[in-house]
């Protein structure tokens, strides 16, 4: 490999670097005429004096007895200083790029330009490689920046756009033993004929579209309200419906669950690249889209935490979803479909990202087991086998939070470490035996997987800060401190999630890295809230 470009007078941005992955094969240099978006961002203003409250901190208080705060006000202290925008703006100029768009509030400068005008700006060598089906841009080794810029900048993000995840779905054709999401909600005594006319929620697709013929046929057959659906483009992303073999299932399954738990919702589903500049972006624009502030964030695409991401694009989704939890944002995120190993056939175990991110209400997967009157008999963990289990396990990233138990999270199975267990709550997944009902590309289908877990608890969030004029924002600590209490939960201590040859976890009693704390009881939530 030719050795990187020698770089006068700049510094390597810390976490930049990328390394040779496995089965990844170089095809040759990248087109250097191909223009191409790149997202810069730098650090929070280092003169704000405004206090930033820790993790411990914002899990301390229940959520009706957070302060009231608007929610602009909630993020002006993660603001970037107008000057090292400015101080980017005049790098980028000076190499001939051209600045799409500056904004303080995302601490983001957004250039476009050429393959070679990039290459020389942050001494890379942009080249295009192929892993399997996909071919795609990268680069390896670190980025660099100019001396001054040195602290300033915390992230380059966009030079390569290989495929970063996949949705955490499993489609087949309708099967009888269906059920739909309006069925699962009264099983999991969710408050019914709320009305959410005054929620948003906000879907992050990473790929594929709906339609609203889709849409109208899925709610008239219910006979329930369309939500609002509004397409918001990130970096270039658009609702692209029509491809069956594509993730269509996964944006008109996210959009038909949430907007059936959610009666009468607005939807707002952020569109992006499925690489990690798009993922981060569409996170931040939801975020701070103060036309729509979400109540919650429901996120239905994952991968194993080492998948590709650099340290400084893993940093980078931490941080905005941190920023959520302060603004009062419920992220709900799938925790994986492919149990144990979360589809890495290494023989080891592996946690999907980014349920494992402390700052995520991460979403596990059960089987409902009915009575031949649809009552529910008994709940258990999602493993159909065949490869397809509910994700879960301990994370290698992050370390245990102070407010999960200790005495209750298992050590790593492979490295023995403790830390972030995954995941926090469960609810139906299963693909044959209580698959969702739901319609994709004019047909209806059967869907199961942890993708219908995430917008099943977004709605959720919606239909409690309906009810109650309160915004449960950033949940996770505030359901341990409720483990407890009689009832709330339900608590799934049967299966387990083990996809050889990787060893996996059994759900046990109490919380387990299968089910987390359990399905919870929507109105008994409401009650505490």
């Amino acid at each position: 490999m030719p050795a990187q470009p020698a770089v006068k007078d700049r510094v390597a941005l810390l976490g930049s670097e990328r390394k040779p992955r496995k089965g990844q094969l170089l095809i040759g240099p990248a087109d250097s005429h191909e223009k191409i978006t790149v997202t810069v961002q730098v650090r929070r203003n280092p003169a704000s004096t405004a206090p930033l409250p820790d993790m411990d901190e914002l899990g301390r208080q229940r959520p009706s007895r957070r302060p009231a705060i608007s929610r602009k006000s909630a993020l002006a202290p993660f603001a970037a200083d107008p000057a090292d925008l400015d101080r980017v703006r005049k790098f980028a100029e000076q190499h001939q790029l051209r600045v799409v768009e500056s904004s303080p509030e995302r601490r983001c400068v957004t250039l476009q330009g050429t393959v070679a005008q990039f290459d020389a700006t942050f001494g890379v060598q942009l080249k295009q490689y192929r892993e399997g089906d996909h071919s795609y841009r990268s680069r390896q080794g670190q980025v660099y920046v100019p001396r001054h810029l040195h602290g300033i900048v915390e992230r380059v993000s966009g030079l390569t756009n290989r495929p970063l995840t996949q949705p955490h779905l499993k489609m087949t054709p309708k099967l009888q033993q269906g059920v739909t999401a309006q069925q699962v909600a009264q099983l999991y005594d969710f408050p019914q004929g709320v009305d959410c006319s005054r929620q948003n929620i906000a879907i992050i697709e990473l790929g594929g579209g709906y339609s609203q013929n889709d849409l109208t046929a899925y709610f008239g057959q219910l006979n329930l309200p369309l939500p609002t659906v509004t397409d918001v483009s990130v970096d270039g992303g658009a609702n692209a419906y029509g491809d069956p073999s594509g993730a269509d299932g996964e944006v008109e399954l996210d959009i038909e669950i949430a907007g059936t738990i959610a009666q009468g919702a607005n939807i707002q589903v952020y569109f992006a690249p499925n690489t990690e500049q798009g993922f981060i972006d569409a996170i931040l624009t939801a975020v701070h889209n103060q036309q729509n502030p979400p109540t919650a964030i429901s996120i239905s695409w994952g991968a194993p935490e080492d998948a590709g991401w650099t340290s400084a694009g893993l940093a980078g989704m931490d941080a905005a979803f941190y920023q959520a939890a302060v603004a009062g944002i419920t992220v709900c995120a799938a925790s994986g479909d492919n149990g144990s190993n979360d589809g890495v056939y290494d023989g080891q175990a592996h946690c999907d990202f980014p349920a494992a991110d402390p700052y995520v209400l991460a979403c596990g997967g059960t089987q409902l087991q009915l009575d031949g009157n649809g009552a529910l008999r008994n709940e258990v963990v999602w493993n159909n086998g065949n490869g397809w289990a509910t994700g879960g396990g301990v994370s290698d990233r992050f370390p245990l939070p102070a407010w999960q138990p200790t005495a209750e999270i298992p050590h790593q199975v492979d490295s023995g470490m403790v830390g972030r267990g995954v995941p926090d709550l469960a609810g139906n997944a299963d693909a044959l035996v209580s698959p969702y009902e739901v319609v994709v590309d004019g047909t209806w289908m059967s869907v199961g997987g942890t993708s219908a877990v995430a917008p099943l608890y977004a709605g959720l969030m919606a239909v409690i800060a309906a009810s109650s004029g309160v915004q449960p924002g950033f949940l996770s600590p505030y359901l341990y401190q409720l483990m407890n209490q009689p009832n709330i939960f339900f608590d799934v201590d049967s299966g387990s999630n083990t996809v050889p040859p990787a060893p996996g976890y059994s759900a046990i009693k109490g919380w387990d890295a299968c089910s987390g704390i359990g399905r919870v009881n929507g109105n008994l939530l409401l009650a505490q809230i």
